[in-house]
């Protein structure tokens, strides 16, 4: 099989599959290319309620596949922000499920997602100072929010491995699963996302992402959705909610 994109849909959460497994799913240019207009999609999908991001076999992602480098690595660093900005903008929560090596661009990948967990096992690095390539400001910025510029500079200027126990430590995973359970504890946990409010979701997303020009838009959303009047109603009657806003409004 070519190195692609695969994904499917259950039960409303999307599963986005990285598949390159001769060369530990690293991402090709056309891979790169492919994840932005996959996310549109999928993010239009009124059947879609939150993304998994993970790689195929026991690795998440190896980064970029070193032969584009070649050709030129200022187009393939630029694709690469791309399509992390594009995940990153996905309007519904999104999860890395993390095994193995996630690495370079894989890790780029990761820190755009909302929530990041990992098997144990995991082994995870930032490594631009191994080629002599500049890390993307804007990649930069989003691991120093992630993790802080301490351990921002640690990876960056090492290029070295850390391990899934010390990603949960320093923030660059939220939790690490044991082997061979990571996929339980993923379906369980994007079961509950899929569960709740669109609303919440949305409005939390944006504010916790620092966009400070919506309250008022959240506010009117809010009124006129019927999810708070649902929630309560359910709450009081015992039974799960039929929460009803979508991305779209």
């Amino acid at each position: 099989m070519e190195p692609q994109l695969l994904h499917d849909v259950v039960d409303s959460v999307a599963t986005v599959v990285v598949h390159h497994p001769a060369k530990r799913n690293a991402m090709t240019a056309a891979m790169w290319r492919a994840l932005p207009p996959l996310l549109d999609t999928l993010a239009a999908d009124p059947g879609v309620r939150a993304l998994v991001l993970t790689g195929a076999g026991g690795t998440f992602c190896a980064g970029a596949d070193i032969s584009t480098l070649r050709q030129s690595p200022e187009e393939a660093q630029g694709l690469a922000v791309l399509a992390e900005e594009a995940l990153a903008a996905f309007p519904k929560p999104t999860l890395a499920a993390i095994r193995g090596h996630c690495v370079g661009g894989g890790s780029q990948l990761a820190a755009a997602c909302d929530l990041r967990f990992a098997e144990e096992g995991a082994l995870f690095g930032v490594t631009p100072a191994k080629l002599g390539i500049v890390y993307p400001a804007s990649s930069t910025r989003r691991l120093v929010a992630l993790v802080g510029p301490a351990t921002t500079k640690y990876l960056l200027y090492s290029g070295e491995l850390i391990d899934a126990q010390r990603a949960l430590r320093t923030g660059l995973v939220d939790e690490v699963a044991a082997v061979g359970e990571l996929g339980k504890r993923v379906a369980e946990f994007t079961r509950i996302l899929a569960s709740r409010s669109q609303l919440t979701q949305a409005a939390a997303k944006e504010f916790a992402d620092g966009r400070a020009d919506r309250d008022a838009y959240w506010a009117e959303q809010a009124r006129g959705s019927g999810d708070t009047a649902e929630g309560v109603a359910a709450f009081l009657e015992r039974r799960p909610p039929r929460f009803t806003w979508t991305t779209s409004g």
